[in-house]
Formats: C-alpha cells, structure tokens, sequence
C-alpha cells in the first residue's frame, strides 16, 4: 500500500515499481557486506574472500540463472514476453559494476570493525537440555507451517479453475 500511495503501483508507470526493487537491491549491496562481513569476523572466519564473493554472488547468481534459463525458453518459443538480450547486458553491468564492488566496500568497513561480542559468556558446565515437546520437533513445525498457507492457496486456485472450466 505504501508503494500505491507514492504512485509506484500506477498503470501510468508500467515497470516503476521492478526499477525501485533493482534500484533497491543493488543499492544494498553495501549494508550486506558489512552485515556479512561482521558476522564472519564475529565467527572467526579466515577466507573472507570467499565470503564476501558468495555475499555478493551466490542469491542473484541463482537467481539470475534461474530467469536466463525460463527467458532462453521463452525466446525460442518466439514469446513475446522474454527479455531483449541488451536488458540482460544491462542486468549483468549493474550487478557486477555497482552492486558486488559496492559488497566488497561494505565488507571492507565491516572487516575493519571489532568482531561482534556476544552480550553474555557461556557456561562451560554442560547442561541437560530438555526433550522437545511434539510441536517444536521439525516435521510437525514443516507440517503445521506449510498447511494454512496450502490450504489458502488451494482453495483460491480450486474456485479460480472451477470458474475458467
């Protein structure tokens, strides 16, 4: 709703609002290195190369294969809704000129920071940790997390497929 009153959802600015999200995301890059960069220091991290490259690499990297894949499919079905091969130029230029050196100068000031400390110290006395209850054990925490959504999904899709057939 705050993106429809500042007028981003409008039909008059078709693509407004993906802009603002890639203006977004790229722009970020800097807050996710120093973020990422802190909490391997904090960990004592030694290969903060790798670190900061999967930072900046390794979600878009996925992500962006994942949309060349579907795009190339559209393209040689001659859809018109695949990506002309300039935007994915322009795509690729904004993500490795602004958004991975922008990580790695977030990592830079995040590697120049104290490591994070944690507010309390650990007890080296082990302690017996209780049994879990049925319901914080992971397949019923799966089950009963993934069935509202489901069953909200499924219903909507039922009564949408029953009005088109």
């Amino acid at each position: 709703t705050a993106f429809a009153c500042l007028g981003f959802l409008s039909p008059a600015n078709r693509g407004a609002l993906m802009t603002c999200f890639m203006v977004l995301f790229v722009c970020l890059g800097t807050p996710a290195g120093y973020v990422s960069a802190r909490i391997y220091k904090s960990f004592g991290g030694e290969k903060w190369k790798s670190n900061v490259l999967l930072t900046s690499m390794l979600c878009p990297g996925v992500v962006f294969c994942l949309f060349f894949v579907m795009n190339l499919i559209l393209w040689s079905k001659g859809s018109s809704a695949s990506v002309p091969f300039s935007t994915l130029i322009a795509l690729l230029a904004l993500w490795f000129g602004v958004s991975v050196p922008l990580t790695f100068i977030g990592a830079y000031f995040g590697f120049r920071k104290r490591p994070i400390e944690h507010p309390v110290r650990t007890n080296q006395i082990p302690r017996q940790i209780p049994d879990q209850s049925v319901y914080t054990q992971p397949v019923p925490g799966i089950i009963m997390g993934g069935v509202l959504p489901f069953g909200c999904i499924f219903i909507q899709l039922f009564f949408i497929l029953n009005s088109i057939w």
